[in-house]
């Protein structure tokens, strides 16, 4: 199902972004119109996108997603070349990088809390990890649309790039000595790795990382979920950068 995108919030964000072909938008007969369905529908006029209200019997092969009686069809996402970006990066630029993330839903609400806490970027690979799907889309909430996808073969050779071009890499792993508020992230273009819900970070790619952080625990307990990591740590860079600028 990639090539379709549920629920009205993921819609809209679309339909507002103009990163995405939207080619229909089906609309279910059974519920009842509402500000964002009056939204979705006068967004798609101003495009010219077909909507069409359909018996809820079409919503049946999507019956176990909260679509909320609509759907769209779309075209691929466009992935971003990281060469591409490169070439554009700025000053104090941050990547996140997704080392086997298998969760949709982990996926979907890591790029919420990127696009949020102004996060540049989210490389994955291109294999052994979950791709971009209608549940990435919907859980997401339509950020996905206000940031670069990176997709490449190789994350080996991506840090490589990356670090070529005065990148510092930032590996997560229970077992480190620093603290993740021990870095000084203003400092620096880094990349944030986050790996595998049960397996972590490749040992491939923690031999390449400059740095090595954990998050402190008050209990003897597993580690935190990674999306909920994930959002920990952008959002203490965030943190720094908002306090630098207001000195």
């Amino acid at each position: 199902m990639d090539d379709i995108i549920f629920g009205k919030n993921a819609i809209t964000e679309a339909l507002i972004s103009g990163e995405r072909e939207i080619n229909k938008i089906l609309i279910s007969k059974n519920i009842h119109s509402d500000a964002k369905i009056n939204k979705i529908k006068d967004l798609a006029r101003e495009k010219g996108i077909i909507f069409q209200f359909v018996a809820k019997e079409k919503f049946l092969p999507y019956a176990e997603f909260n679509h909320q009686g609509i759907i769209a069809q779309i075209s691929p996402l466009k992935y971003t070349d990281l060469e591409d970006f490169l070439e554009k990066q700025h000053e104090n630029s941050s990547i996140v990088l997704l080392d086997g993330i298998e969760d949709p839903h982990n996926f979907g609400a890591i790029i919420r809390s990127c696009v949020c806490a102004g996060v540049d970027a989210i490389i994955i690979p291109s294999r052994r990890n979950v791709q971009v799907n209608s549940i990435v889309e919907k859980t997401s909430a339509g950020a996905i649309n206000h940031i670069p996808i990176i997709k490449v073969n190789s994350l080996v050779n991506a840090i490589q790039r990356l670090k070529e071009n005065n990148w510092w890499v930032i590996a997560t792993d229970a077992s480190a000595k620093d603290n993740y508020y021990d870095i000084k992230y203003n400092d620096m273009n880094f990349v944030l790795i986050m790996g595998a819900e049960h397996a972590g970070v490749s040992k491939s790619l923690l031999k390449m990382s400059d740095f090595s952080v954990k998050i402190p625990m008050m209990k003897d307990f597993n580690s935190l979920n990674v999306s909920n990591a994930t959002c920990v740590i952008i959002f203490e860079a965030l943190k720094q950068k908002l306090s630098k600028v207001k000195k």
